[in-house]
């Protein structure tokens, strides 16, 4: 079937394709699992792939619409199990022979561990009788038995995990076994038996016997876990729209738990996971079935161990995932079984990694001619690459360490213990540092990964859920250490040493050291592989990308970083620190007392315009000729001025006993009453600051001047844009523009110097959007102030949203992701996009750029790119992402 049928399937049906009818093409309608599985079954043929069917994410949107199954969904369903039948020669769920299914989940995008699977449908005290008989192992036949009952009780009905698991290690210690895998046939049929009576006693009836029944509910149950909490949480934090809904792969069941030394199921990676070198890595596990690998709950064993045991196997594994990262074009994730020493593939997928390893994917595809550059650049997520600048362990730094365990992702962090997930967020909400420590992870965790700085447990390997998701957020995580977690006592023990909650650990995802000793963290530095992609990005791309910086330092590590400039040096932020801050009071207060001239407001000015005229020398230095943009004030007043800026000054006054003093103290408390207002980041800021204050920006001029001829005298002038904050009106910047130009003049003319100071705006009123063809006849450059755009715009202050608004409409899907982090296209967007275009129509020669913080996030680099823009600014750190993504944005367009 084409991709187009496929598409018009979403609406009518069918509800559900073989694996010979599907391609990669049709993912939206199969979901990741389902049109890999129609893929791969074409690359490796049949025999590698168990045959199988997938329902479509369509049939699930129908189903959470209506709670019921689409009309002709159980009867394509059953027409498919029967090719299945006869495919296999063998009847669903027969008590001489039974097939078995699987049923799986598998959404459009990846979203690992969220959803359900349901394994070993089609057992029932007949069939597995069996089974026991056509595999001549019982202990087999009833372990795939009690399984089904754990899943389907779990999964489709709810039971609590921990009812099934108390039973599980209760029959461990009746045989004195420590594993799962050692309990003999006697005691799983003995286990099964409890199973099935927790199954009764939850659900007040019997388990379903027949097959078709056990089918019907799995598929129910995998569509209605689309919007489970870990689901909707998962969504949330990676911007997955909730419309999309997930597909039901359902595939004839092989056993890696069959026994003896020649069955085993594995997660393996076309590369290194953590590294990206073209060596197979991976976790396996002899006698085990997919899910007790991935669920990290066992240890296991690594591919250098499988290709000793089953050399016949690892050498067909090795070849299977060659062949699929050659066809995908892309690094790969498989999941396989090996059932009595023959290979399948269950699943294949684009593998989540780190940035390292997809840097070093890249490069390789380029220079293994797999991939152009363009190509290559595609498959990086621009995001990730904020991991390659987290800190890591100072190499000279020594240190005790506790354990080791596997390097499951990289970087370093250090922080205090804790035990859950909810710990993290309301530790790390306070602003405190924390290391998510627990045996092993599970989906219901992942609201702890986003607050920790690292995670650390006890079991699982490199295909752990720690593992994936850590790598997938950018956390440092090491699985898989020798700890001994006590979760109820809140303790970790570890070779003799035992820490408690609170306590300062440090871990490294890059080696898999932890310690309890305060290591410090140094910046990482680019290895010639990053330095080589990003040039690739640099060459590719049109739009410029320019750092936020305010401070020397800012200015000097965003040209290390590759900006091009500086698109917004917030003046303001030059003020904060004691000393500073008390000049800012003075000139406000001198201000607001009298007319401009007044020797103490003069005074002030002129400190102020010398500590600016050496900021921005340094700047300068930094940026060696390249733009700087520089905003003039726009201070909240309430962050400067207010009666409680007094209080210490107001407490000296009043226990000196100088009464004068204290009448002036009291004076300027006064004063700084009045000039508070009721909202004051809609009050007296940018424009109307300087139109109110006129000698205040005169002054900041004066001081960019002096210090751009400096640095002229000394080498390459600087490219200075004045920035005027804040416009809403045309006649705004028409008298602030004035008055810049002639106090740049005025500075010029008294040091015998020329040069050019390009004079712009920042957008970020709606007004000035709407109006921005008027406004642009009077400027040489717009730069979008996203971040007041977006709180103007939708009339929500980012800062007081965050506590409780944005989680509430993030929950209920009214937000998809909070507008502060991606562009609001619909609305903020249209105004961005109406302004560029009238402003160009009225200025050819307007230069457009933007300078929130939207500046280094790829889904929004990708809108400005449509618009399109001249340059993106964002904060330092983020340069290297915007430059990607500015270069994956050239391709989209």
């Amino acid at each position: 079937m084409s991709s187009e049928t496929a598409v018009q399937a979403r609406a009518t049906g069918p509800w559900v394709f073989g694996f010979d009818q599907g391609s990669a093409e049709m993912r939206e309608l199969l979901g990741n699992k389902g049109a890999n599985l129609a893929e791969m079954t074409s690359v490796l043929g049949p025999d590698r792939v168990p045959g199988g069917f997938t329902i479509t994410t369509a049939a699930c949107v129908e189903y959470m619409r209506t709670g019921e199954f689409p009309a002709g969904l159980e009867g394509e369903i059953d027409a498919a199990v029967e090719q299945l039948e006869r495919d296999a020669g063998k009847r669903f769920g027969a008590e001489d022979d039974p097939l078995l299914l699987s049923v799986r989940s598998g959404a459009p995008v990846s979203m690992p561990g969220m959803l359900d699977t349901v394994l070993n449908l089609g057992l029932n005290q007949s069939s597995v009788e069996g089974l026991a008989r056509v595999s001549g192992d019982g202990r087999f036949a009833w372990d795939s038995y009690r399984r089904l009952v754990q899943m389907f009780g779990e999964v489709v009905r709810g039971l609590p995990a921990m009812g099934f698991e108390d039973a599980l290690t209760e029959a461990r210690r009746a045989e004195g076994v420590t594993d799962d895998s050692e309990l003999s046939e006697g005691a799983l049929r003995t286990l099964t038996d409890r199973f099935l009576g927790l199954y009764a006693e939850h659900t007040g009836e019997s388990f379903p016997e027949a097959p078709r029944e056990q089918l019907r509910q799995a598929v129910g149950a995998v569509f209605q876990s689309w919007n489970n909490d870990r689901a909707v949480t998962y969504r949330r934090l990676n911007g997955i729209p909730d419309e999309l809904g997930t597909a039901v792969t359902v595939q004839r069941m092989v056993f890696g738990n069959r026994g003896g030394a020649d069955s085993g199921s594995g997660v393996a990676f076309s590369r290194d996971p953590t590294t990206g070198e073209p060596e197979p890595e991976g976790d396996f596990l002899m006698n085990a079935q997919g899910e007790d690998v991935v669920a990290g709950v066992r240890n296991t064993e690594d591919l250098a161990d499988l290709a000793r045991r089953m050399p016949e196997v690892h050498r067909q594994l090795s070849e299977d995932l060659a062949q699929l990262e050659r066809h995908y074009r892309d690094m790969q994730d498989v999941e396989y079984t090996v059932e009595e020493g023959r290979l399948y593939i269950l699943q294949t997928r684009n593998a989540k990694r780190p940035a390292q390893a997809a840097i070093r994917f890249a490069h390789d595809a380029v220079s293994d001619g797999l991939l152009s550059r363009e190509q290559a650049l595609g498959t990086i997520d621009a995001a990730s690459l904020e991991a390659l600048l987290h800190p890591t362990f100072d190499p000279s730094a020594e240190y005790t360490e506790l354990t080791r365990g596997v390097a499951a992702s990289p970087g370093a962090a250090k922080g205090a213990i804790v035990f859950s997930a909810k710990e993290a967020k309301d530790r790390a909400g306070e602003g405190e540092d924390v290391i998510l420590v627990r045996p092993f992870t599970s989906a219901d965790d992942v609201a702890g990964f986003q607050s920790a700085r690292g995670i650390l447990t006890s079991q699982g390997g490199k295909s752990s859920h720690a593992a994936i998701v850590a790598r997938g957020m950018g956390r440092p995580c090491v699985a898989g250490a020798a700890l001994e977690i006590d979760l109820e006592g809140r303790t970790m023990g570890v070779n003799g040493t035992t820490l408690k909650a609170g306590d300062s650990i440090a871990i490294d995802g890059s080696t898999g050291a932890v310690t309890a000793d305060d290591v410090e963290l140094v910046e990482p530095g680019f290895d010639e592989r990053f330095r080589e992609v990003l040039s690739w990005a640099d060459g590719i791309r049109r739009m410029g990308v320019r750092g936020n910086a305010d401070t020397p330092d800012d200015a000097a590590r965003a040209r290390e970083l590759g900006a091009e400039g500086i698109g917004l040096c917030r003046t303001e932020h030059m003020f904060f620190g004691p000393d500073r801050e008390e000049l800012v009071r003075d000139m406000f207060i001198a201000a607001a007392r009298h007319e401009a001239g007044a020797e103490d407001l003069e005074r002030a000015l002129a400190s102020l315009g010398e500590l600016q005229r050496a900021d921005f020398i340094e700047i300068f230095q930094a940026m060696s000729g390249l733009p700087v943009t520089i905003r003039l004030l726009d201070p909240p007043m309430h962050e400067f001025v207010s009666a409680a800026s007094f209080a210490q000054e107001l407490e000296k006054a009043e226990a000196s006993g100088d009464s004068a003093e204290l009448v002036r103290v009291r004076e300027r408390v006064a004063i700084a009453e009045e000039l508070e207002e009721v909202n004051p980041m809609l009050g007296t800021r940018g424009a109307r600051l300087g139109l109110l204050v006129p000698t205040l920006y005169e002054m900041q001029v004066r001081a960019i001047v002096r210090a751009a001829v400096e640095i002229a005298e000394e080498g390459e002038a600087p490219a200075v844009e004045i920035m005027i904050p804040l416009i809403a009106y045309d006649a705004e910047l028409v008298e602030l523009r004035r008055r810049a130009l002639d106090a740049a003049e005025k500075a010029m003319k008294e040091l015998g110097a020329s040069l050019e100071c390009k004079v712009g705006t920042m957008i970020e009123l709606p007004r000035a959007c709407v109006v921005a063809g008027e406004i642009a006849a009077d400027a040489d450059f717009f730069s979008f102030g996203t971040n007041d755009l977006t709180q103007t715009t939708i009339g929500l202050s980012r800062d007081d949203a965050e506590r409780e608004l944005l989680p509430l409409y993030l929950g209920q899907g009214i937000f998809a992701r909070s507008p502060f982090e991606t562009i609001d296209v619909a609305g903020v967007g249209r105004l961005v996009k109406l302004a560029a275009e009238a402003g160009r129509g009225t200025n050819p020669d307007l230069t457009l750029g933007i300078c929130g913080e939207h500046g280094g996030d790829p889904a929004s680099i990708d809108f400005f790119g449509s618009i399109p823009l001249d340059y993106v600014s964002c904060s330092p750190y983020r340069v290297p992402i915007a430059r990607v993504a500015a270069a994956q944005a050239e391709g989209s367009h």
